[in-house]
C-alpha cells in the first residue's frame, strides 16, 4: 500500500511538474490523451483560443479545428496515436486553429508524443503566427512596392496616376522628361493642365454627337474619349513650355476592395516621330517628288472640291493644262540634272505668280495644271495667263547655262466646258495640242469644235492608213536649179494624196496625222523607196546626175535601224548614195541631239547627203551646225519672200549664206518667186534655188520633159514655157 501510495504520489508530482511546465511556456500547450480528449492546457491556450480551461478539459482537439479541416485533423490523429513519432514546428495557409467566437486564428504547431505510465499522450505546442504572417505581407507589399517604383521609374512611357476627380497624385521620371515639368509641380494638380483646351472641347462636340449627350466635366471626356477605340487615344499633351506633343494615352481605372473606382493611370508614349513619319507618307502620295507640288492625286481632290464650291455659290472656275516647248531638248542636250533644277525653278516661278486660293499641280514630266477659283467670265483669267507666261518665258540661269523656254497652254472653263473635274482637265488637254498645232507658246481655249477636229483627224488617219496600204498615195518632185547658169541639179520628193471620198488633202493635213498615228514611219519608208526609184530612173533618162531630196520625220530618225533601211532603198533602187539627201528641220535634230549626230554620221558613212530644212525658223545655231555632218542648208521661204523689200530680211539671209559658206556647206534658197529675188541671191553668193519661178511640182512621168523646158528658158533668159510660172520684174 505504502508502495502504491508512493508511486501515485510520485505520478502526481511528475504531473504537476509538467503541469507548472506547460504553464510557463510562453505560448499555448495543450495535451491529448489516446482517445485525442484534451487533457490539459495552459493559459496561453486559454487567452489564443477564447475558452476557459474547465470547457476545453475533456473535450475532443476538434473543437479546435475549423469545420472543413477536421476530416484531415482526425486522420491524423489517429495515424500519429499508431505510430508515434515527434513532428517539428511547421505552417502554412491552410493551418489555423478555431476559436470559442468562431474566429479562425493562424497557427504553427509542433508535435510530441509522450509515454506516460498510465498510457500515451500528445502534448502540442501552438504558436499565433497572425503577427508575423502580417509582417511578412507587409513586407511583401513593401517589396512590391518598390518594385512598382523601380520599374515605373525605368520604364520609357510617361505614366501619371490621378485620383477619381482627374488630381495628379503621382508621375514618373518619364512624365517629367516628356512634360517638362517637376514632379512636385504636378502633383496636386489637374490632370487637365496637359491638355489642349481646343482639342478638348472637340472631343466633348464628338461625345455629345455619338451619344445624344453632354459629358459634365473636362476631365470624364478624355475619360470616355479614351475608352472608345483606339483611333480616340491619340491626344496631344501641352508642356510647360508651351510646346505640343502628339501622344498615344491608354487610361486604366484603378479601384478598391470594393470594386469602386478610387483613381485612373494615364499611361502616354510620344509619338512624334510616328506623326511626322505619316505626315511624311501623306505629302509624298499627294504630291510630286521633285517640285513639291500637288501631284494628280491631290489635284483631283482639290479640283473636286472647287468645283462642289463654285457649284455651290454659283461661280466659275477655270483648269489651265500647261505643257513646256520642246522641254526635251533640254533634257537631251544639258542633261537631266539641268533639266529638273529648270522644273524646279520654273514651278517656283509659276506658283508665286499665282493667288494662295489657286492650285499648281504637276502631273509629270513638264506637263503641269493650275485650278484658277472665284471666275468671273473668260477674259478675268487674261492676267493669269499673262503672269504665267512671264514666269516661265523670263530667262533663267542653271548651273550657270541661260534658259529660255516657252509653253503652250489649253484652259477649259467651269461649267461651261465640263461639270466634273475629269472633263475638265481632258478638255484642257485637247486645247494645249491645239495650242501646240497652232505654234506653240500660245494659249488656247477649249470650244465643241475641237472634238470635230480631233474626229477628223481620227478619220483621215483611217482613210491615210488604207490609201498607203493600197498604194494611192503619189510623188511629185520640185526642181532644184544651180543659180549661176539655171540648171537642175536636183528636185525635192512632196508626197500627195487624193481621195475618191474627201478630195485634194494637202499635205499640211495628212503629215501631221501621220506623225500623231505612228504612220510617219510607214510612210516614210514608202516616200524614200519610191523617191529612190524614181530617180534612178530619171537620171537613166536624163543621161546625167540628179539628186532627189526626201524629207525625215522625227520618227525616223529616232530608230538605230533607219540608216540599214536607207541603205536598202538605195541597194533596190540602183541609185547611187550620192543621189540621196535627206531633209531634216532643225527641231527634228535637236530632239535628240546626240542620238541624231551618231545616225546622221552613219547615213553618211553610206554616201548620202544631209540637208537642214527651213533654216532661220529654229535654231540657227552655229554651235550646232559644226555639231552635225551637215552638207546643205535650205533657207526658210519665209526670208525670200519679203527679202527685197524688208531690210531685215535681207540680212537674215545673206548673214546665213556667210555663215555657211564659212563652214563650207552649200546653201539652197526656198520660195523664189521673181526674177529679181533670183538675181538678189546669186549676188549674195547663195548656191541653189527652187520655187514656184523656175517650177511647180509634177509628178516622176512628167520631170524629165519639165526639167528641159525649165533648163532651155532658165540657161537662155528668154520667154518662160506657158506651164513655167514666173513673175518676171521688168526692171
Amino acid at each position: 500500500m505504502n508502495s502504491e501510495m508512493k508511486r501515485q504520489s510520485s505520478r502526481d508530482a511528475e504531473s504537476e511538474r509538467l503541469r507548472l511546465v506547460i504553464e510557463a511556456a510562453p505560448n499555448a500547450m495543450l495535451m491529448t490523451d489516446a482517445a485525442g480528449r484534451i487533457v490539459m492546457v495552459n493559459s496561453q491556450a486559454e487567452k489564443l483560443f477564447g475558452y476557459e480551461r474547465r470547457e476545453l478539459l475533456g473535450q475532443p482537439v476538434e473543437i479546435l479545428v475549423p469545420q472543413a479541416a477536421r476530416g484531415h485533423h482526425h486522420g491524423y490523429r489517429e495515424g500519429f496515436a499508431r505510430a508515434p513519432a515527434a513532428r517539428p514546428m511547421g505552417a502554412g495557409r491552410d493551418l489555423h486553429g478555431l476559436r470559442k467566437d468562431g474566429s479562425e486564428v493562424p497557427i504553427e504547431i509542433g508535435l510530441n508524443p509522450l509515454t506516460m505510465p498510465d498510457g500515451r499522450y500528445v502534448l502540442a505546442s501552438v504558436i499565433d503566427i497572425t503577427a508575423r504572417l502580417n509582417a511578412e505581407k507587409m513586407q511583401r507589399a513593401l517589396q512590391a512596392a518598390e518594385l512598382r517604383e523601380s520599374i515605373l521609374d525605368n520604364l520609357p512611357f510617361s505614366v501619371i496616376s490621378t485620383d477619381p476627380s482627374g488630381i495628379i497624385v503621382s508621375a514618373n521620371p518619364a512624365a517629367e522628361h516628356l512634360l517638362g515639368y517637376n514632379r512636385h509641380e504636378l502633383v496636386g494638380r489637374s490632370v487637365l493642365i496637359l491638355h489642349d483646351r481646343e482639342e478638348l472641347r472637340r472631343r466633348a462636340q464628338e461625345l455629345l454627337l455619338a451619344r445624344g449627350a453632354a459629358v459634365s466635366a473636362d476631365f470624364q471626356v478624355i475619360v470616355a474619349a479614351s475608352s472608345r477605340g483606339a483611333d480616340e487615344r491619340e491626344w496631344t499633351y501641352v508642356r510647360k513650355d508651351g510646346k505640343r506633343v502628339p501622344v498615344n494615352i491608354a487610361m486604366t481605372a484603378m479601384r478598391d476592395e470594393s470594386g469602386q473606382v478610387n483613381g485612373y493611370l494615364k499611361v502616354a508614349y510620344d509619338i512624334t516621330q510616328r506623326k511626322e513619319a505619316e505626315t511624311l507618307i501623306r505629302h509624298i502620295a499627294h504630291h510630286d517628288a521633285l517640285t513639291g507640288l500637288p501631284n494628280r492625286a491631290l489635284l483631283m481632290d482639290r479640283l473636286d472640291m472647287a468645283i462642289h464650291q463654285a457649284r455651290r455659290h454659283g461661280q466659275h472656275l477655270a483648269v489651265l493644262m500647261l505643257d513646256l516647248d520642246h522641254f526635251k531638248r533640254i533634257n537631251d542636250t544639258l542633261g537631266h540634272l539641268v533639266g529638273d533644277r529648270l522644273l524646279l525653278g520654273l514651278a517656283q516661278r509659276m506658283q508665286s505668280a499665282l493667288r494662295e486660293v489657286d492650285t499648281l499641280a504637276r502631273l509629270g514630266g513638264d506637263e503641269f495644271v493650275v485650278v484658277l477659283t472665284e471666275v468671273e467670265r473668260r477674259e478675268s483669267v487674261v492676267p493669269a495667263f499673262d503672269r504665267l507666261m512671264q514666269a516661265i518665258t523670263a530667262p533663267l540661269t542653271v548651273d550657270g547655262h541661260e534658259l529660255a523656254v516657252t509653253a503652250s497652254i489649253g484652259a477649259a472653263l467651269y461649267p461651261e466646258d465640263g461639270d466634273d473635274a475629269t472633263a475638265l482637265i481632258k478638255n484642257a488637254d485637247t486645247a494645249m495640242y491645239q495650242a501646240k498645232a497652232a505654234g506653240r507658246n500660245g494659249v488656247r481655249w477649249f470650244t465643241a469644235s475641237m472634238y470635230e477636229q480631233i474626229r477628223e483627224r481620227m478619220g483621215l488617219g483611217s482613210a491615210l492608213t488604207r490609201a498607203l496600204r493600197a498604194e494611192r498615195l503619189k510623188l511629185h518632185y520640185q526642181p532644184e536649179l544651180t543659180l549661176h547658169d539655171g540648171r537642175i541639179v536636183g528636185m525635192e520628193a512632196l508626197a500627195r494624196w487624193s481621195d475618191e471620198v474627201l478630195g485634194v488633202i494637202g499635205p499640211e493635213r495628212f503629215i501631221p496625222v501621220a506623225e500623231e498615228s505612228g504612220l510617219i514611219l510607214e510612210l516614210g519608208e514608202w516616200v524614200l523607196r519610191r523617191a529612190c526609184r524614181d530617180c534612178a530612173a530619171l537620171r537613166r533618162a536624163l543621161g546625167r546626175p540628179l539628186t532627189v531630196a526626201v524629207n525625215v520625220s522625227p520618227r525616223q530618225l529616232q530608230s538605230k535601224e533607219w540608216p540599214q533601211g536607207v541603205a536598202q532603198a538605195l541597194a533596190d533602187s540602183g541609185l547611187p548614195p550620192q543621189g540621196l539627201e535627206l531633209e531634216l528641220t532643225e527641231g527634228t535634230l535637236m530632239e535628240n541631239p546626240e542620238q541624231s549626230a551618231e545616225i546622221l554620221r552613219a547615213v553618211r558613212r553610206l554616201g548620202v547627203g544631209v540637208v537642214i530644212d527651213d533654216f532661220g525658223t529654229g535654231y540657227s545655231s552655229l554651235s550646232y551646225l559644226t555639231r552635225f555632218p551637215i552638207d546643205k542648208i535650205k533657207i526658210d521661204r519665209a526670208f525670200v519672200r519679203d527679202l527685197l523689200t524688208d531690210a531685215t530680211d535681207a540680212a537674215v539671209v545673206g548673214a546665213i549664206i556667210a555663215m555657211a559658206r564659212s563652214l563650207g556647206i552649200r546653201v539652197v534658197a526656198e520660195g523664189i518667186e521673181s526674177e529679181r529675188q533670183w538675181r538678189h541671191l546669186l549676188g549674195r553668193g547663195c548656191d541653189q534655188g527652187q520655187g514656184y519661178f523656175f517650177g511647180v511640182a509634177v509628178a516622176a512621168d512628167e520631170f524629165a520633159a519639165r526639167a528641159r523646158e525649165i533648163e532651155r528658158w532658165s540657161c537662155s533668159g528668154d520667154g518662160a514655157a506657158e506651164s513655167v510660172p514666173r513673175a518676171l520684174d521688168a526692171g
